[in-house]
């Protein structure tokens, strides 16, 4: 089976990043000077996925203005090549389609997901959260697809991440298959550390079946009042098989302002144009 199309839950209201985000989605705030959001679609258009369904909120039009393709003002400049992130966009628009569909209530994950079922239909689909910035030798996606391609069932991104950050993610109960390869028995939203299942919490990346949608259309409000995609995957587990597996990468959270910096650190230093420079200041600090 192959995966054609590829959901950006995209709603959110960026809470922790105001007051900037009263008139910026927190998705186009730049971890230097690219948009988060832009780094997940170049990580979807890097394994080959055709279309792009961005889940949006009222307000924030703005996140797909951004990739239409278009002259900045002053293109006599673009056109001497000095604006490369310009033409980095202009090769997403010549790429990718990218559409919208809006998510009328802040009802959670698993609800946005749910925004994006007709678009999707009975194919499997991955899911990218922008906020999960993951560096590595291979991108966490195209890792996820190779496994997908064996076992053809819907498979999670997942991480060890220690008991003391346990409460913060939905947690896999797992039972090892091959190497970094998981079964996942049952799934729990943000557990106590006791009573949680592992220390596997699942991270941004996802392919799903279209089975998915099914429990998600049958879900009832779940933590915090919202329609939590980790219970979907519960009980999904029920009714066919679910992997996970363990990402090859160092993860950055940029849905937080520290996240963000560290991120923004790490590719400023590798960068040729700024990373010495960068890495002195960092020295004499």
């Amino acid at each position: 089976m192959k995966i054609r199309t590829a959901i950006i839950p995209a709603a959110g209201m960026g809470t922790r990043f105001l007051p900037a985000t009263k008139v910026v989605p927190k998705e186009l705030i730049p971890i230097i000077d690219k948009p988060g959001i832009q780094y997940a679609v170049e990580e979807i258009m890097s394994v080959g996925i055709e279309n792009i369904i961005i889940v949006t909120a009222s307000g924030k039009e703005s996140i797909l203005e951004y990739f239409e393709q278009r002259q900045p003002k002053g293109n006599s400049i673009s056109s001497e090549g000095k604006f490369a992130q310009i033409a980095q966009l202009d090769q997403i628009a010549k790429t990718v389609r990218i559409k919208s569909v809006l998510q009328t209530e802040q009802l959670g994950l698993g609800h946005a997901i749910a925004c994006a079922s007709e678009e999707i239909r009975d194919e499997p689909f991955a899911v990218v959260l922008p906020d999960d910035l993951i560096f590595g030798p291979k991108p966490a996606l195209q890792q996820l697809l190779d496994i997908f391609h064996t076992h053809e069932s819907s498979i999670l991104a997942v991480q060890n991440v220690g008991s003391e950050n346990i409460s913060k993610y939905g947690v896999i109960d797992p039972t090892q298959v091959d190497g970094n390869v998981l079964r996942v028995g049952n799934a729990i939203e943000k557990p106590a550390p006791e009573e949680a299942p592992s220390s596997y919490g699942i991270i941004g990346r996802y392919i799903f079946t279209p089975g998915i949608l099914e429990r998600l259309s049958e879900a009832k409000p779940g933590a915090i009042g919202e329609i939590q995609l980790t219970d979907a995957i519960a009980d999904l587990t029920k009714y066919e098989s679910v992997y996970a597996l363990d990402i090859d990468g160092k993860r950055h959270d940029v849905g937080t302002p520290l996240g963000m910096l560290k991120a923004a650190i790490e590719i400023g230093i590798s960068r040729e144009d700024i990373g010495q420079d960068l890495s002195n200041y960092i020295k004499k600090l």
